[in-house]
């Protein structure tokens, strides 16, 4: 943990664990038989009541609220753009704060609301270095992981925007009978979380932490392009949810489609799901597969899935492929989709076939790419 201040921004609180936050306390000055308790006071507010200010914190002293005021930082990556779909999806553009080289990065944040959840997708990297080539987040580079705070900040900020608090819920009028506007958390947007694996694993840590924002596991699901030797380590020190960024039934389409797969073949993946502890009828792996004209979309590439997923507890969420500008692709004609559904659904695996949501603010599953980097590669185009 890094705790000590730099030249330019105070160290922030969100994303430590608790027992960092105890040693953060002695920086100022707090005793060490009353760390835990204080620790556990400010944790509260930050995840619980959702403050953005020590002065809110009225159970701790003024004194000890100056001296975190003046040392610390709880404040939320700037929000640079904020859109919502005419179908209520909404998507955040997030600034982040300046890195050790001074630049301000950006990522993006979506809230899908639907009649029985509101399911919020979240990054876990600045760009990506997978390069899937139906995916216009892919065309993005890496730029770096994001940390534990910064992951855990993207929950923050949709649930201050959504009122998504205990205080707030209990006067909304219009608030869900589940007491709470963000019912599922999917790390699927920008980048690929296992190859972030400690920052993912923490924030997983702290959003489903009982006493703060207090999420279930089960409602957290992970979505990985089959990072095979980690995806066994996920389940057993995450214990969420998994999802698989499939897409096709044999290696010579998938190394198209999902480089990876050049390393990490369908069979290695597949063998890896097997492995994921607490899998069972209960805890089925998702399969992710996006539906492309004449490319993956045939019978007979269905039949293949069937085979391929046998013996494993699963479903499969078809997605119809959402076109970016650029894109080589086509989605699907829905006759397609439909007889490709039906094949999976007669071997006994659900197959729902996703709704596009989002699609006019770019919020759609693979559309996802911050706006500096869209700028930059209109510019290159323009020179070009």
């Amino acid at each position: 943990m890094n705790i000590i201040a730099s030249t330019t921004r105070k160290p922030g609180l969100i994303g430590l664990s608790r027992p960092e936050l105890m040693t953060a306390l002695a920086l100022v000055d707090v005793p060490e038989r009353q760390r835990r308790m204080r620790a556990q006071q400010i944790w509260h507010w930050l995840y619980h009541r959702g403050v953005t200010s020590f002065a809110d914190m009225t159970n701790v002293s003024k004194a000890l609220r100056q001296r975190l005021e003046e040392t610390f930082d709880i404040s939320r990556p700037e929000v640079a753009a904020r859109q919502i779909s005419v179908d209520g999806t909404r998507k955040w553009l997030l600034r982040l704060p300046p890195d050790d080289t001074g630049a301000r990065h950006e990522v993006e944040v979506v809230y899908i609301p639907e009649e029985d959840r509101g399911t919020l997708c979240i990054s876990s990297q600045v760009g990506c270095t997978l390069n899937c080539t139906f995916c216009h987040t892919g065309t993005q580079r890496l730029v770096r992981n994001l940390t534990a705070g910064e992951i855990v900040s993207q929950v923050l900020v949709a649930k201050d925007d959504l009122g998504d608090w205990p205080d707030r819920i209990a006067q909304d009028p219009d608030a869900p009978a589940s007491g709470r506007w963000i019912t599922n958390v999917v790390l699927m947007g920008m980048g690929e979380p296992l190859y972030n694996f400690d920052n993912v694993r923490e924030a997983v840590a702290i959003i489903s932490d009982g006493e703060g924002i207090s999420l279930s596991r089960r409602r957290i699901t992970l979505s990985t392009a089959g990072v095979a030797p980690l995806i066994p380590k996920a389940g057993a020190e995450m214990d969420v949810m998994l999802a698989i960024s499939l897409h096709a039934t044999t290696d010579e389409v998938r190394d198209r489609l999902v480089p990876l797969n050049r390393k990490y073949p369908i069979a290695e993946v597949l063998e890896a799901c097997r492995n994921y502890p607490g899998l069972s009828n209960a805890r089925r792996i998702t399969f992710e597969y996006v539906m492309l004209k004449g490319i993956n979309d045939s019978v007979a590439d269905a039949k293949r899935l069937v085979g391929l997923l046998k013996g494993i507890p699963a479903k499969v969420n078809l997605i119809p492929f959402n076109p970016w500008p650029g894109s080589p692709y086509e989605c699907s004609d829905w006759e397609t989709i439909e007889r490709f559904a039906e094949v999976v659904n007669r071997a006994g695996y659900a197959s729902p076939v996703r709704s596009p949501r989002g699609r006019d603010i770019m919020a759609a599953c693979g559309q996802l790419k911050s706006a500096s980097e869209k700028r930059r590669a209109s510019e290159r185009r323009q020179q070009a």
